[in-house]
């Protein structure tokens, strides 16, 4: 068994997740002549397969989201628009954190606004090539932008919606998030050792069972010794939530992140509770419904050596 390093050592508690709403659609094409902003804002040549290396919410209002997520984190925007485009680059401390686009969703779907979740590969098409062998589905085929680098959309077999990028920019380091920024990644199914071998195959990951006391289904995929994900069973009664992936920002105090969440016009999905490391947790929605966790992290943990 690999050591892992600091993120291993953190546990999402899947009783306090298995309430969130499962997400379905992604982000779609950008038009045709926008091009996608890096995800660092100083180049590296820093590349770490399998890891969560950008977020970007799909929202059919994009200046609500920034007056939300603004107003929850202090992120700062960057607006760029181009044809029928309208994007904003979500920033804190200067740092590019997320991507923000807007996409109309039309009266006659049901598509619920969602993060979507890059992983980091060096290959986008052997990428696709591995996801559609194992049972996945492409849903945007690969596209290089000149900013950005080359990214796809996929759904997983069974139907988690995610993407995939080798940034031109490289990828950003492996250090602790600060509050404002996020965390970590989970990942939701119907079943666990199933999608665990989806991804295991896909991207190399090293895969440890973490079950807790209840007997609830729980891994952690790592790679270069560093957790980057966990993949959660989806309980027997979950018929109607889809498997989804769900990220979590850092905050100083979840509690107090949800009553401010609720005061910009968000929903608490999970009330904030303690998990097994002492910290406490909840999932949120923005007024649009998009879902996302925020996680407190305490200062033991932060004392804890990377490796």
């Amino acid at each position: 068994m690999n050591k892992l390093g600091w993120r291993a050592r953190f546990f999402v508690s899947q009783a306090a997740l298995i309430l969130a709403l499962g997400c379905a659609g992604p982000p779609g094409a950008f038009a045709d002549g926008f091009d996608p902003p890096p995800i660092n804002g100083q180049s590296s040549a820093e590349h770490l397969p399998g890891k969560v290396i950008w977020v970007e919410l799909v929202t059919p209002d994009l200046a609500a989201a920034e007056r939300f997520y603004g107003g929850l984190f202090g992120w700062t925007f960057r607006d760029l628009h181009a044809g029928d485009t309208r994007y904003a680059l979500a920033q804190r401390d200067g740092e590019a954190v997320a991507g923000l686009v807007e996409r109309a969703v039309p009266a006659t779907e049901k598509r619920q606004p969602a993060w979507l979740t890059f992983l980091a590969v060096g290959d986008v098409d052997d990428a696709s090539r591995a996801v559609v062998a194992k049972g996945g589905k492409i849903l945007l085929q690969p596209r290089t932008y000149a900013s950005r680098g080359r990214q796809a959309v996929f759904a997983d077999p069974q139907g988690a919606v995610f993407a995939v990028l080798a940034s031109h920019s490289g990828d950003p380091p492996d250090y602790l998030a600060a509050p404002g920024a996020w965390v970590w990644s989970s990942l939701f199914a119907r079943d666990a050792d199933q999608d665990a071998g989806f991804y295991q195959t896909v991207f190399g990951y090293d895969v440890f069972d973490l079950d807790d006391e209840s007997g609830s289904r729980h891994m952690i995929l790592s790679s270069g010794d560093y957790a980057r994900l966990s993949v959660n069973q989806l309980p027997a009664d979950a018929a109607r939530r889809h498997p989804h992936w769900l990220n979590f920002v850092r905050v100083v105090d979840a509690a107090d992140s949800s009553a401010k969440a609720v005061a910009l016009g968000g929903r608490v999905l999970v009330p904030a509770r303690l998990d097994r490391h002492g910290g406490k947790l909840a999932v949120l929605a923005d007024p649009t419904g998009a879902p996302f966790g925020v996680m407190e992290w305490t200062g033991a943990d932060s004392n804890q050596e990377l490796k």
